[in-house]
């Protein structure tokens, strides 16, 4: 059984460091995978300019995709310029529509980033729209059905006032870790701003030491966490969890 996936988030590695394991995990089990971003991250430097930030970060973000075999799509939202407005769903909409997914893996709903939260609401009205004939977005037709939903952990698996945000499920990474690390490590540029705005010396080593985290609280050496979005109208059946087979692991 394969499906297509559709992973969204915010900004060039948000994707590497909370699902990159799981999409690698199902890109080998001959899933169709389309890693995209609504923004470039063109804040994200300290020592270029927004227009050369984004050509830097929308390359990488290829470079890593292409390790798994993925697509990536740049959305082309402003960096710390994302928004729940009509302008913004319905560009979210058109690549949900042009990826033509069945599973959607987006931002956690509470998260430290505005730009996360924003992400995460657009990708899931995004979804509810794309089924909708009359919410006309752009050249790519309707889906036939909203896609299952799911939410990645928040970074540090914490919301903004800190308190912890447990997933439904986890997946067991081991096997493809060495190359979650390979996808993290194309973003290369991201080395002296992580450091300047976040205090993170070593960007690989953060990505290494969350996966362990979570691992730890899955009973694994790495994991990733996800929760299912099953309000009304969207799917409640386990159709990610079914793809993900032995690797699956329940806190």
């Amino acid at each position: 059984m394969t499906a297509s996936i559709l992973a969204i988030h915010a900004h060039p590695d948000d994707i590497e460091l909370l699902g990159a394991g799981t999409l690698a995990l199902l890109a080998a089990a001959g899933c169709r995978i389309v890693i995209a971003t609504v923004t470039a991250g063109d804040c994200g430097s300290a020592a270029a300019g927004p227009e050369e930030t984004a050509r830097t970060r929308r390359a990488e973000a290829a470079r890593a995709a292409a390790m798994i075999g993925a697509d990536y799509h740049c959305i082309g939202l402003p960096d710390l310029g994302v928004f729940n407005d009509d302008a913004s769903r319905r560009r979210v909409t058109e690549a949900v529509r042009l990826a033509r997914p069945d599973i959607v893996l987006t931002a956690s709903p509470a998260d430290y980033h505005p730009d996360h939260e924003a992400t995460s609401v657009l990708a899931r009205d995004a979804c509810f729209a794309a089924s909708a004939p009359n919410y006309r977005t752009g050249e790519a037709p309707p889906l036939p059905a909203i896609p299952h939903l799911y939410f990645m952990d928040p970074v540090g698996g914490r919301d903004r006032e800190g308190h912890p945000v447990k997933p439904d499920f986890g997946v067991d990474v081991a096997a493809t870790f060495e190359t979650k690390c390979a996808m993290q490590s194309c973003h290369e540029s991201q080395k002296d701003w992580l450091f300047k705005q976040h205090g993170i010396a070593d960007h690989l080593g953060a990505t290494v030491a969350w996966s362990r985290r979570r691992g730890r609280d899955l009973g694994v050496e790495y994991g990733e966490g996800f929760r299912q979005y099953r309000n009304t109208p969207y799917p409640t059946s386990p159709r990610l969890q079914e793809l993900l087979g032995a690797a699956l692991r329940t806190p």
